[in-house]
């Protein structure tokens, strides 16, 4: 194996949070609610479902190949030609979203607090941090995980707890007027989100405690739905309808906080917990690229590619977009669809594959007995 470390299931869980959320928390309220409208607060209770499935296909397939990533039992599912173009598929995806999450940062930073900044400057300085963490291994990202995500659950808890005094309840009424078809199309959003739980593939090889993986996996999509539906409850119930609008529904939330006209500017807090939470994200679809590079290219270690793959991050992250405003439309509308196909079709197609090969071999080593 190309890792040598290990991790715990607490571990697993904590790097799937961050993975998941630190994106999700900032655009999806915006994209979702211009589907949904005031019902975009239920969004988060019908995509979660995407979530529990996505990591329990990622669990069975870890069954039936303990020791090996999505990228290695690819092949041995579907042969060595098929797999190498599935493969080939998922490395991209895993390269693209290196650079798409890089470019999602950087113009987070650059236009809410350094907007004289180069966007090479933001992307370079925090993939060559990830990078760093990167090469240091899985056991690395996982201590920082484990390091950071305690002060971002208090921070966004207490995030919602300074703002009640400024929520509007009656934002949520009518509900469901229009029925359920405007919840489900912006769910679709959030069904991308929650599928990148099928990531969990490239941790489960690692884990040491096997009995308290499906726990753990579980807490970690449930802290993810109470978190998604707080970013939503707090955009819907303080700006209504129009947090369709807003690029960073939840930063301005924060701006919005004043205690005892004393205490201001938590937007400022809020964007450091959120540079904390993006690292871990990047850290882990960065380790994600370069494994996957090194076992597509059978490379005998992962680590000799990690800053090459900084510099093409970095690349990626100012080719993948002109600007902000396609940007949002993309992650409005390719984004969902293309999130689904990797994290949900691609691995019930594997999953079913895997269980038709089983069968058949059993049929066939039935036969050749009699």
């Amino acid at each position: 194996m190309l890792e040598k470390g290990k991790i715990s299931a607490l571990q697993m869980g904590l790097i799937l949070h961050p993975t998941v959320i630190a994106t999700g928390i900032l655009f999806v309220p915006a994209i979702s609610g211009t589907h949904a409208g005031r019902d975009l607060w239920m969004t988060p209770f019908v995509a979660c479902l995407a979530g529990f499935y996505a990591f329990w296909v990622a669990v069975k397939l870890h069954k039936m190949y303990p020791k090996q990533t999505v990228m290695e039992y690819s092949e041995a599912i579907l042969g060595k030609w098929v797999g190498k173009m599935v493969t080939a598929f998922l490395l991209f995806y895993y390269l693209d979203s290196l650079g798409i999450i890089s470019r999602e940062y950087a113009e987070f930073i650059i236009g809410g607090f350094l907007p004289n900044t180069p966007l090479y400057v933001v992307t370079g300085s925090m993939l060559f941090v990830c990078a760093l963490a990167v090469y240091g291994g899985i056991e690395v990202i996982a201590r920082a995980t484990q390091m950071f995500m305690p002060t971002i659950f208090i921070v966004l808890a207490a995030l919602f707890i300074f703002l009640i005094p400024d929520l509007e309840i009656k934002n949520m009424f009518p509900i469901l007027e229009k029925g359920f078809g405007p919840v489900f199309k912006g769910s679709v959003s959030f069904i991308g989100w929650f599928g990148e739980f099928f990531l969990a593939a490239f941790l489960l090889p690692f884990v040491t405690d096997h009995e308290n993986t499906k726990k753990w996996g579980i807490i970690s999509v449930i802290s993810v739905l109470l978190a998604m539906s707080m970013s939503n409850f707090i955009g819907l119930l303080l700006f209504g309808e129009s947090v369709s609008k807003l690029m960073y529904p939840v930063l301005t939330a924060a701006k919005f906080i004043n205690i005892a006209d004393f205490i201001d500017h938590i937007e400022a807090i809020f964007a450091m917990i959120w540079v904390a939470s993006i690292f871990m994200k990047i850290s882990f679809f960065f380790y994600a690229a370069a494994l996957s590079t090194a076992q597509w290219l059978q490379l005998s270690d992962y680590k000799s590619v990690v800053f090459p793959l900084a510099f093409l991050g970095v690349v990626w992250s100012i080719w993948s977009t002109p600007n902000i405003s396609s940007f949002t439309q993309y992650l409005g509308t390719i984004a969902p669809f293309y999130l689904i196909t990797v994290h949900i079709a691609i691995p019930t197609f594997l999953l079913i594959a895997a269980y038709v090969k089983k069968a058949l071999s059993k049929k066939k080593g039935v036969s050749m007995h009699g």
